[in-house]
């Protein structure tokens, strides 16, 4: 059987996204117009949230986010190493000093637990994720946020849909973000969105996302300067498309990981996805394995190099924040030796990333599994994956 290449991520497009993003084209407003209001609206309704500000990306909003709620130099943002890299940068970029956390092994998220640790009296926020789709535990973490007097920060891009206590991501931070990049189940190719319950904060998240046309006859921009780190009416054009027809998208991708379940059961001592006690749902972003004891990192990297020679992407999920060159050589050397985040070590060195989009289908799973199986067994001697 011949197979095309597989891509680890395809983003949907059809009649609707030509639809709007042809109206945008032919109006005379491609910033600061319509289409970015009625996706901001239409998104603050989907997720439950009273507001929602558009901006150019996941890492932009949450430097915006940040710088809202005050935080900059001297101040600290506990978070994990183990997380979608684009948004945790933010806290560097925003002169404040990530300090990370382990997780917690099984959910890949955050441990309020490990968090509580790290809390001393420059913290001024925690920053936490739904790793990969699963919901972080949200009530612990509120309730260590409140306790220390910080602010909660939920990173929701790799979940969209996921439901924790009766409710969807995005719920659950002082602000949340959302990052729209491939493999986002809602692809804009760039941008992202915040969105909060608190009017204050969303006038000042507006306020500081960039400076409008509307104010170019002012003559002060006042003690704070805005970015230029809004969302174009294009961008919104394509956000608002993929949200019409995003639960049908999850549902498809649902019929994709049920295909995954079903091929995996060819490996021996497989474990079934891991769903905690106060988690309903969980939409995982990418279709992720955590490989056994006996396979290393540059096992891994065999793996990932004969998958892409029998036309399969996949990728590590995900090298630790605090073994990349940049954090390892700036502040407290000893903060990011190598044994300190024993769980995220043990995931970031073995997890393994694996195509997931609606555009897949049963013929194809199969052939990724399959592929997979014999390159572990080829690599590892024979040795089980895990889920």
């Amino acid at each position: 059987m011949e197979i095309d290449a597989i891509s680890l991520s395809e983003p949907d497009c059809g009649a609707r996204e030509a639809e709007l993003v042809g109206a945008v084209l032919q109006s005379a407003r491609w910033s600061d117009g319509p289409m970015r209001e009625s996706f901001e609206r239409a998104f603050a309704g989907w997720t439950g949230r009273a507001h929602a500000v558009a901006v150019a990306s996941g890492t932009a909003g949450t430097w915006i986010a940040l710088r809202a709620l005050g935080i900059g130099p001297g101040d600290e943002v506990v978070c994990a190493a183990h997380t979608w890299h684009q948004v945790a940068h933010a806290v560097t970029l925003a002169g404040a000093a990530p300090v990370f956390a382990d997780i917690d092994y099984w959910s890949g998220c955050l441990s309020a637990e490990k968090a509580a640790r790290r809390i001393g009296p420059r913290t001024r926020a925690i920053l936490a994720g739904n790793t990969n789709g699963h919901p972080a535990a949200w009530g612990p973490l509120r309730e260590l946020a409140d306790a220390h007097g910080v602010a909660l920060i939920e990173d929701s891009t790799e979940a969209l849909g996921s439901r924790y206590r009766g409710r969807g991501v995005g719920a659950f931070g002082d602000v949340s973000v959302f990052d729209f990049s491939a493999p986002s189940a809602l692809c804009t190719g760039e941008g992202g969105m915040l969105v909060t319950d608190d009017e204050r904060l969303a006038h000042e998240l507006r306020y500081l996302r960039q400076r409008r046309v509307a104010d170019r006859a002012s003559v002060s921009v006042g003690a704070r300067v805005p970015l230029q780190g809004a969302m174009s009416e294009l961008t919104a054009a394509l956000g608002l498309a993929q949200l019409a027809g995003l639960d049908e998208r999850l549902a498809r991708r649902k019929q994709v990981e049920a295909w995954y379940q079903e091929q995996m059961q060819s490996f021996e001592g497989i474990k079934p996805p891991y769903l905690a006690e106060d988690v309903e749902e969980v939409h995982w972003m990418l279709y992720v394995v955590h490989l056994g004891k006996r396979f290393t990192q540059s096992a891994r990297a065999q793996m990932i190099d004969d998958m892409r020679s029998c036309g399969i992407e996949t990728a590590p999920y995900s090298h630790p924040l605090h073994q990349q060159f940049h954090y390892m050589n700036t502040g407290d050397a000893a903060a990011h030796k190598r044994g300190l985040l024993p769980d995220t070590e043990r995931i970031g060195d073995r997890a393994l990333a694996l195509p997931l989009h609606a555009q897949l289908d049963a013929s194809q799973v199969k052939y990724i599994v399959k592929t997979l199986k014999d390159t572990a067994t080829n690599v590892g001697a024979g040795a089980a994956i895990y889920l």
